[in-house]
């Protein structure tokens, strides 16, 4: 299972804990400010399968997210992950190999300074083209892992360390133009580890056609400097259960692209029906090889791989999500099985006034 998100670090379970517990030090400070201000508690949970090449692993997954407003103009954000995996031993270590995994995801404070401008610090996601900051939930994506392009321009771990820069340059009845700019600094310890690098997204929305498309640079600035490009196109078609994603990504040592396109089965009484509750989704992706030198978390061999899904959306927040991949490259061709039960809370961390 590939999640860039989530950081698998053993032995920063006490470190990732006390960074998600210093964010919750703001609630009793914002709990004077008015009902509006009250800080939300969301995030999700899922139980996930896998079975690749015969082997099947079990993923408990919890992913609890923090939002607390302080006053008109600050925001406190954070996520954590804590995740349990059940892996099949072999030789002396028969039945199953338990591990046990506890990361904070990130850890920042946002500054509404204008209407078209906000500051973030701390520990934020790096804004490289969308999977990273909108679709890796795991009670939001429609599979269960990430494309495997995913790694490609997140500098190495997916967070950076420092300050940002983002908003909305210009926006209209017919477009809107937004934007986010990064500068993260080194840190090597295990909590708020990141890696130092520049750069950034533009992207351009049309709300009647309803399409968005976007370009992300990045730059790794320790080691050996690499530059990383990325696109994206989004199409949500205006009255359709249709929904249509993907990415292309290029790194120093790889590139690669994955399209997706989910439907929901609204003809047959609305998005609330039965039938109307059933999506099935397709992903197209591919990676190819620049050198073989280090492999930037992509296959070290061209990898295609087709994965089809059919995902049911529950009422409550609850999903159920299938998928099987049939994925092709020289070192050899094989099935994914994946099977998993996402549900989804939000709740304020006190009763508003």
């Amino acid at each position: 299972m590939q999640r860039p998100t989530l950081k698998i670090a053993p032995r920063a379970s006490a470190h990732a804990i006390r960074c998600f517990l210093l964010a919750l030090v703001v609630l009793p400070l914002a709990q004077y400010d008015s009902a509006q201000n009250t800080p939300l508690i969301s995030g999700g949970g899922a139980f996930f399968t896998s079975t690749n090449g015969g082997n099947t692993n079990y993923y408990p997954i919890t992913e609890p997210v923090l939002a607390a407003p302080l006053g008109q103009h600050i925001l406190v954000e954070s996520r954590a992950s804590l995740l349990e995996s059940f892996s099949p031993g072999g030789g002396s270590q028969p039945g199953y190999i338990h591990s046990h995994f506890i990361a904070e995801s990130y850890l920042q404070g946002d500054f509404l300074a204008l209407p078209r401008l906000t500051i973030v610090a701390g520990h934020y996601l790096i804004p490289f083209n969308t999977y990273n900051e909108r679709l890796s939930p795991p009670w939001i994506g429609n599979f269960q892992d990430g494309p495997l392009i995913s790694p490609l321009g997140l500098l190495q771990g997916g967070s950076g360390l420092g300050g940002m820069l983002r908003g909305n340059a210009f926006a209209s009845n017919k477009h809107s133009i937004s934007y986010a700019y990064f500068y993260s600094t080194r840190r090597n310890a295990e909590e708020f580890a990141a890696h130092r690098g520049t750069g950034g997204r533009a992207s351009l929305y049309l709300p009647e056609q309803r399409l968005e498309l976007g370009l992300s640079y990045d730059r790794l600035l320790q080691g050996t400097h690499e530059n990383f490009y990325g696109a994206y196109l989004w199409w949500e078609p205006k009255d359709t259960g249709l929904r249509v994603r993907s990415e292309a990504a290029r790194g120093h040592h790889a590139q690669g692209y994955w399209v997706e396109a989910d439907y929901r089965l609204k003809a047959f009484g609305g998005f609330d029906s039965a039938i109307g509750r059933i999506e099935p989704v397709f992903r197209m992706q591919q990676t190819l090889r620049r050198d073989t030198i280090v492999s930037d978390g992509l296959p070290l061999v061209n990898t295609q791989r087709a994965d089809f899904g059919l995902d049911y959306n529950f009422p409550h927040n609850i999903r159920i999500l299938t998928s099987y991949a049939r994925q092709f490259s020289s070192t050899g061709n094989r099935n994914v099985w994946e099977t998993g039960i996402a549900y989804r809370f939000l709740f304020p961390a006190w009763k508003g006034k």
